[in-house]
């Protein structure tokens, strides 16, 4: 596992109140499914900005964007390649 997603696992079980354990989901598992709300992806995001260094762009707001571990860590990297 990498870094990244270690760093969005710990992330998601901190702030994504999931009804499951952010350690045991597949990559491409529903967090939405998993118990995260609307606004609970909120709280992930701003964690994500802060732990990263780096500010979603508006188009990047969508509820597919943090869908999945696999869709966050796409994002991130995205991102961070960006900087």
């Amino acid at each position: 596992m990498s870094d990244t997603v270690t760093r969005i696992r710990a992330i998601l079980a901190q702030h994504a109140r999931l009804a499951k354990d952010a350690a045991t989901l597949a990559d491409d598992a529903d967090l939405y499914q998993a118990g995260m709300s609307s606004h609970a992806s909120v709280n992930v995001m701003l964690a994500l900005e802060g732990a990263f260094d780096i500010e979603f762009p508006d188009h990047m707001l969508t509820r597919s964007v943090f869908s999945s571990v696999g869709a966050i860590r796409s994002a991130v990297e995205e991102l961070t390649a960006r900087a």
